[in-house]
């Protein structure tokens, strides 16, 4: 469907036609004229699928409508839980915004407080914020947001695992009890949903490409690996499949700076961005990352999040993640715009068991690869049909001595009911 149909102004479809855009995505279907119609909305959809847009096309062409000259003062919030994802929000306010006299400004942590309150202070229409940030600016009186007609809540799901549901509640106090309420998430878990009940008054639900299905443009596949043989395996695909833009993501923020060094060690340009980073470096690595001057960025899960780089072509989880559901987050990173993407998964041995919970999600199996010089020893031993497990249980001890048949005692085992699953 045009964009054009939708009942987008002029202004706007101007702005989308400059970024190149001129047919909506499925989401953008659903969520623009719901928007519209001025219901509470709660929307499922994955990362990639166009939900910024979504939300952000109708507030600003109704912002627009209402607008009166030279007086700006906030009007619409949006929620996000990490800094990355505020900033690429923020700037798609700016880009589809830019013909209209609308102000908005970005707010987060490890950014200067006094610049964001001279901001504030010179007025601004959209505030787009995390939100242990956006309290700080409240409790210093920096911000009055007693005239926001919108609240958007992006990545919901994430700003709950992170823990900031007590700031957004805190938040939520300092609104008027009027306004449009939208909460956006990739997966819509049992948690997420009594937190609609709370905040949400009779919602639409809207569910698009949501947490059980994985973008259908990205090939997966699994290598099984040693642990101790990741990095090594993982230079080893970047290098003889000549990939040239790599998005790797490790659970722990120091596995990625040793990640990093080993890379860098040999020969791949690597930068890294995780929570130990300062908002510059982080900044600073992204920018390496996209210019080509880097060709490999190694991030954890959080950090990660709001990372859109449309041309990126591959993605590699070096560890399965600690949240199931975030490995839709990270394959999501490709596969985007239309374009084909590959995720590839690195599984130890000890990960088999996350693994399948993974698949539980994606409702199927993903395939597997084995390359010899990496994979887990006793899968090339099944391989060969286990012979040599055979033959050690005829020997005894170190020299290899045969077994003498001595009879066994006889025992009496116990039989035990195995209890089922619930599902």
């Amino acid at each position: 469907m045009s964009l054009a149909t939708l009942g987008l102004s002029p202004e706007i479809l101007r702005a989308l036609k400059d970024k190149g855009y001129s047919e909506s995505t499925p989401i953008q279907k659903e969520l623009i004229p719901a928007i519209f119609s001025r219901r509470d909305i709660l929307a499922g959809a994955q990362t990639g699928t166009g939900k910024t847009a979504g939300f952000a096309l109708p507030i600003l062409q109704e912002l627009n409508r209402n607008h009166i000259e030279n007086n700006h003062y906030p009007k619409a919030v949006i929620l996000v839980p990490t800094r990355e994802l505020a900033r690429q929000v923020f700037m798609s306010f700016k880009d589809y915004g830019k013909y209209l006299p609308l102000r908005s400004t970005v707010l987060y942590g490890g950014a200067n407080m006094s610049a964001q309150a001279n901001r504030l202070a010179s007025g601004m229409d959209i505030i787009v914020a995390t939100s242990g940030r956006l309290l700080e600016h409240i409790k210093q009186k920096n911000i009055s947001l007693e005239s926001v007609e919108y609240l958007v809540l992006d990545e919901a799901d994430t700003i709950l695992d992170m823990g900031f549901l007590h700031e957004v509640s805190q938040i939520l106090s300092h609104l008027p009890t009027r306004r449009q309420n939208i909460l956006i998430s990739a997966t819509l878990s049992g948690v997420l949903k009594r937190l609609s009940e709370e905040i949400l008054s009779r919602p639409k639900l809207i569910e698009v490409d949501s947490m059980g299905t994985s973008a259908h443009l990205v090939t997966q596949i699994v290598y099984p690996v040693m642990s101790e043989k990741k990095t090594e395996l993982l230079s080893y695909l970047i290098g003889s499949k000549n990939y040239s833009q790599v998005l790797v993501f490790v659970r722990k923020k120091e596995e990625a700076d040793a990640v990093a060094s080993e890379l860098n060690a040999s020969g791949l340009k690597t930068v890294t961005t995780h929570g130990d980073k300062t908002s510059g470096k982080r900044t600073r690595a992204l920018q390496a990352f996209k210019d080509g001057t880097a060709r490999v960025l190694v991030a954890t899960d959080i950090a990660a999040r709001g990372l859109d780089i449309p041309t990126l072509g591959v993605v590699i989880n070096y560890d399965i993640p600690h949240v199931t559901g975030d490995y839709i987050h990270r394959i999501g990173r490709t596969g985007r715009a239309g374009k084909e993407g590959l995720a590839i998964t690195l599984i130890s041995p000890s990960e088999e068991v996350a693994l399948q919970s993974v698949e539980r999600l994606l409702g199927k199996a993903i395939p597997k690869e084995r390359l010899e010089d990496y994979a887990p020893v006793q899968t090339l031993t099944q391989k060969k049909g286990g012979r040599a497990n055979k033959e050690k249980k005829k020997t005894d001890g170190a020299f290899g001595r045969k077994k003498k048949n001595v009879p066994k005692a006889s025992k009496k085992r116990k039989t035990t009911k195995r209890d089922g699953w619930k599902r």
